[in-house]
């Protein structure tokens, strides 16, 4: 017996002969749209985020043509709709103050649209967990295609990495070892294509989760943005985002607590993004999967980090696509037994591992085996104490080995502009023992949560050759950089943690074997300290950041708005006339 076709939503506005489907119909005409095209085939929706102003992205327009050739192929009918671009390179004061607002305007535009499937087409850090949030909120058929990094960054004859470079030479500047001259040299040479950061940051750490998760078909990670094997996989992503249309396969088919379970499992393999914790949080939230930080330690740890790339290590992400890519390192996690849930299900119908048993791995530099790791332990450490109840992360793998267990006195900053004043002082009371702590750059504080966390060390102690302290803050940091840095620290000092309270001369002790992070004081005077504090409102003027400041959630509960966590799905709106 034929099991019927599936219904699809765009036949509630173009397939009913009466006012309303003649008006949506019509409207559509003055595109030069023939009556054939509204003959019940899909409408699968291109959600875009080109745009001019986030660079990372700007190549976009052409790989959309790409996606509509293969959408044709299958019989699908494709329309392209802009969002909200939030790029990290240019948006202040951060791009995650904006991440739940683009994820909102992708929710309502697929939600309010005749869209039967979507394809995501994300870059820039903040794009990738913006959409799929918004998709997973509707939980429609949906294909995530990356636009892919950029070459590698060269400077005087040598690879460089982007994001990562800027920390290197600008620390370089500081400690008086190169000239004005040289930094700024670097400029065009770090970014000399289109793409996203050629290094293992947050835009390449989310495509690889988005590759993990099963949101994308095999290979997106990596493909360099000027590869034309990046227009194949867009044009394949057209093709296939149509057979999903009449499938029904949708994300909560894909995006399941064992979807996030291999996702954790490959960011440690692959040296990932601190950032991914926060946006795999927040999309599981849209999709009612339960993930917390107690899972990053229970599935990332112990997992050795196979991919010798920046900021962890030496290669860039051309070196990783053309030693395989994604696929190598989920073989080899696989044939060892690390890989969690192999038989999770992916956007082409295959498993994970059917996707990646065979796949070829042509650098053992690059993705080395796994009794040869860049790191043996690269899981994101998750750290707990008095300083941090609800939690803190750590990236081992950027870190300095030797300041992973160490007990120093605290140099407190108490906002951003309060440590760039201070840090230049060469009277200040620091060495490299002890520990520069930062507040109120959290998601209510900054607000947004500004990628500020891995702070610059003191050009005194630069001079004299030292390139690592322990940073604590309540902020984020980029995925490009390095540095023995704790993050996320929740509560934030704004929302009264008890980062807040920390003060000149006390002492702090980090042990991420152990997932300590103490502040050395009684727990009655760290009560009295808090209580002393005057709240602070950090709403502004009001408008957009008047919500965010009231409705955002902590880091370890993803920074998602409390009023979006869930899904609610893609019922067909009432009519507009």
């Amino acid at each position: 017996m034929t099991t019927p076709p599936r219904k699809l939503r765009s036949t509630e506005w173009f397939g009913t002969a009466d006012k309303n489907g003649f008006m949506y119909r019509s409207w559509m005409k003055n595109q030069g749209i023939p009556d054939h095209e509204f003959d019940g085939r899909p409408i699968i929706g291109i959600c875009n985020t080109w745009s001019e102003l986030t660079p990372c992205n700007a190549h976009f327009r052409k790989i959309a043509e790409h996606v509509k050739r293969g959408i044709y192929e299958a019989g699908g009918f494709p329309v392209e709709f802009p969002v909200f671009s939030n790029g990290e390179s240019n948006l202040r004061p951060t791009a995650m103050l904006t991440r739940n607002l683009a994820s909102m305007d992708v929710e309502e535009a697929i939600r309010g649209n005749p869209i039967d499937a979507v394809v995501l087409l994300t870059g820039c850090d903040k794009t990738t967990p913006a959409l799929l949030m918004g998709a997973a909120s509707c939980d429609v058929p949906a294909i995530v295609v990356t636009g892919g990094p950029m070459l590698n960054g060269k400077l005087a004859g040598k690879d460089i990495g982007s994001g990562t470079a800027v920390w290197q030479l600008h620390e370089s500047l500081k400690a008086g070892e190169i000239t004005e001259h040289q930094f700024f040299a670097a400029e065009s040479g770090m970014s000399r294509s289109a793409g996203t950061c050629n290094t293992m940051g947050t835009a390449s750490t989310m495509a690889c989760m988005a590759e993990s998760l099963g949101t994308s078909l095999p290979h997106n990670a990596a493909i360099p943005a000027v590869d034309a094997r990046r227009y194949v996989l867009a044009h394949m992503s057209g093709k296939r985002i149509v057979e999903m249309a009449h499938e029904g396969l949708t994300l909560s088919k894909i995006l399941t607590r064992e979807a996030f379970e291999n996702a954790i499992r490959t960011n440690a393999a692959i040296g990932g993004s601190t950032n991914a914790v926060i946006h795999l949080k927040a999309i599981a939230g849209r999709m009612g999967v339960q993930l917390d930080l107690e899972d990053w330690t229970r599935i990332g740890r112990g997992t050795p980090t196979l991919v010798d790339l920046q900021p962890s290590g030496r290669f860039l992400m051309e070196e990783f696509y053309y030693a395989g890519g994604l696929p190598a390192v989920l073989r080899r996690l696989g044939e060892n037994g690390l890989l969690p849930h192999p038989d999770a299900l992916t956007v082409n119908g295959k498993s994970l591992w059917e996707n990646v048993r065979e796949a070829p791995q042509y650098n053992d530099e690059v993705i080395r085996p796994i009794d040869k790791p860049l790191i043996a332990d690269g899981g994101i450490c998750i750290l707990r104490g008095n300083l941090a109840p609800r939690g803190a992360v750590l990236k081992p793998s950027a870190a300095t080995p030797e300041l992973l267990r160490h007990r120093g006195r605290a140099v407190v900053f108490e906002n951003l502009e309060h440590y760039k004043a201070r840090i230049v002082d060469e009277d200040l009371d620091i060495d490299e023992t002890c520990v520069m702590v930062m507040k109120n750059c959290g998601p209510k504080g900054y607000p947004g949560m500004a990628e500020v966390g891995n702070m610059g060390l003191p050009p005194k102690l630069l001079r004299r050759g030292v390139k690592d302290m322990v940073r604590i803050s309540d902020a984020r940091m980029s995925g490009t950089a390095y540095g023995t840095v704790v993050l996320h620290v929740a509560p934030e000092a704004a929302a009264g943690g008890p980062l807040a309270a920390v003060r000149d001369g006390d002492f702090i002790e980090l042990d991420c074997e152990q997932g300590r992070l103490h502040l050395d004081i009684s727990d009655e005077e760290l009560a009295a300290r808090l209580a002393e504090l005057a709240a602070i409102d950090h709403g502004g003027r009001g408008g957009y950041q008047r919500l965010y400041v009231d409705h955002v959630l902590q880091a370890d509960e993803g920074c998602d708005f409390d009023f979006l966590v869930g899904c609610r799905g893609a019922a067909v709106p009432r009519h507009s006339h």
